[in-house]
């Protein structure tokens, strides 16, 4: 049984120029601001530092951290940022235009699912139904590895329905396996999409489907395809290691593969979390969609208890994604991303009912009145001096008076159009308010609000500090830096590791300083100070990401000194 069987058909057909505005829409507020901002923490800077790398060097198997192998993540998302930089030129733009584009995919890919399994205007409602929720936009906007996978999950679990649903050629299933691999070497979850076939085979034994005839070694296309999508990296990277049999490439294939996969989901040590965590995720960054879920409730148990394949294969499969994650001690919010998606496809079939009751439109103004009236009374209050708050943020991170009116200005404005958005449309259109209003909100964000703080979140106003300091030709040592710090340095610069503890950093950098004590200095970070440093002597740089720096003259590094063991560097660690 479909959802065309449980539900009245919902509306005509919608035309091609519709979906043609639709996706404009989206892009422009998508790409606004694109290449006016650098890449900030968390994560940004560390894949741009790897993807620069590899254009430089030419050496694209194996993603570095400075001198050090990045062993945390593959390189594909790096390999993505590297060749857009190949094709713009410019690392602004670069660095944020995989997930702009995997952004865009995933609309597109949602949009259609739904039309497949439901309807066309259905498929408009699951777009604008993932297009309003938060944790989307500022995933699309963050040039992060997790746009690109939810992409590679939200393509892989397409073809895999679309293959389950109405079977017309294996090569649904090939898609399918090919870009949960391809997924899978992006970010290690990349496999969930196959965890489809579950509630799939729960569905045909409930409602006692035949399954279409189908010859049997079609399924062994879905594990061919997937590994040959994982040998998009694994097979350069094993064949260069039976080559060579380096020991630190070992390591690293060691490394990656068991800790940064099997052991951080079963035995995590960062980012532990209680098993609940997940719901306070879809209570705020799913917003406004969370807020119909009461809604929801009633009628997804009638299509399940009515045998709705489009809502068992969605919830079925988005139920295994959260207890997946739910198991592992380690949680962070963009875990179960990739679940939004076929939640708003699931959703979408009765959101046109939904919208007309008066309740959820009650529901759903409310929250655009309190997200445009906070905005407003943020940007106002900070502009009038009525709150403290904005004087406080300009103070933890450095920005000069201008650039925060900027931001407050920009502020205000963007919460007096949500509430003027709001007053047009009303409550009795306020689908349409939510879709206008998230798209201001990321053109304001990226226009505005990001270049506003950039120069101090990515690091670039302490680095530019740095190197007037120590003039144009000095050279500069980095020690406890992070990874925006050597991003945004101005050569000449050398490092001394970035997982090496501080005591060795300091060591190995205190005898190149003071090689050539006058025109060497070494940039620091104040918790990591050494007390070889002589007293008096390191100069305050300025504060970025709430962290103070300083730097010290080659010549001020006592000679003979070593440095001791210093404090406990995990609990600085980002």
């Amino acid at each position: 049984m479909t959802s065309a069987q449980v539900l009245p058909r919902v509306g005509s057909m919608l035309s091609r120029s519709t979906w043609l505005l639709w996706l404009v829409f989206a892009a422009l507020c998508l790409a606004a601001g694109l290449g006016l901002r650098d890449p900030s923490p968390p994560d940004e800077p560390r894949f741009v530092l790897a993807a620069r790398d590899m254009v430089e060097s030419g050496q694209w198997l194996l993603p570095h951290r400075g001198r050090e192998l990045y062993a945390e993540k593959p390189p594909v998302f790096m390999w993505l940022q590297a060749g857009a930089y190949s094709r713009v030129g410019n690392w602004r733009i670069a660095f944020l235009l995989p997930s702009l584009l995997a952004g865009l995919l995933t609309l597109v890919l949602t949009a259609d699912l739904a039309r497949r399994l439901a309807s066309r205007k259905v498929a408009l409602y699951a777009a604008g139904a993932l297009w309003v929720c938060l944790q989307f936009g500022l995933q699309a906007k963050r040039g992060q590895i997790d746009m690109v996978l939810v992409a590679m999950t939200t393509m892989s679990l397409w073809a895999l329905v679309r293959y389950l649903t109405a079977p017309d050629g294996v090569r649904w299933l090939a898609l399918a396996g090919f870009a949960a691999g391809v997924g899978t070497v992006t970010k290690g979850v990349g496999f969930l999409p196959l965890l489809m076939l579950v509630p799939w085979a729960v569905h045909r034994r409930v409602s006692h489907e035949v399954a279409p005839a189908t010859p049997r070694w079609a399924w062994l296309v879905l594990p061919v395809a997937f590994l040959a999508g994982t040998a998009v990296w694994l097979a350069p990277l094993l064949i260069e290691l039976a080559r060579t049999g380096d020991p630190e490439l070992a390591r690293y294939t060691r490394e990656l593969l068991v800790r940064q996969t099997g052991e951080r989901y079963a035995n995590a040590w960062h980012h532990v979390q209680p098993a609940w965590y997940y719901l306070q995720v879809v209570a705020t960054l799913w917003l406004p969609g969370a807020l119909l879920l009461p809604w929801l409730v009633g009628p997804w148990l009638r299509a399940l208890k009515m045998r709705d394949q489009a809502t068992w294969l969605m919830l079925g499969w988005s139920a295994l994604v959260l207890v997946f994650f739910s198991l592992s001690p380690g949680k962070r919010e963009v875990y179960i991303f990739p679940a939004l998606p076929a939640l708003c496809v699931a959703a979408a079939p009765f959101l046109p009912g939904l919208l007309r009751r008066r309740p959820v439109q009650m529901v759903l103004a409310a929250y655009l009145a309190l997200l445009g009236g906070l905005l407003l009374a943020l940007g106002t209050s900070g502009l009038a001096g009525w709150s403290d708050w904005a004087v406080r943020l300009a103070s933890d991170r450095e920005i000069p008076a201008g650039l925060l009116r900027y931001f407050l200005v920009w502020l205000a404005a963007v919460g007096a159009i949500i509430l003027a958005l709001l007053a047009i449309f009303r409550r009795r259109r306020i689908g349409i308010a939510l879709v206008l209003a998230t798209g201001m909100l990321w053109s304001a964000y990226g226009l505005g609000l990001a270049p506003a703080v950039d120069a101090a979140s990515s690091a670039r106003a302490v680095m530019e500090a740095a190197r007037r300091l120590a003039g144009p030709t000095a050279e500069i040592g980095l020690v406890g830096w992070r990874e925006q710090n050597l991003l945004q340095a101005v050569p000449p610069v050398r490092e001394f590791g970035y997982k090496a503890p501080w005591r060795r950093q300091w060591n190995e950098a205190s005898a190149w300083a003071r090689a050539a004590a006058d025109r060497r200095w070494v940039f620091f970070l104040k918790d990591a100070a050494s007390p070889c440093v002589r007293a008096g002597s390191a100069i305050r740089v300025g504060q970025s990401n709430r962290r103070d720096w300083l730097m010290v003259r080659g010549r001020n590094l006592q000679a003979g000194c070593v440095t001791p063991p210093l404090i406990d560097e995990a609990a600085l660690a980002p």
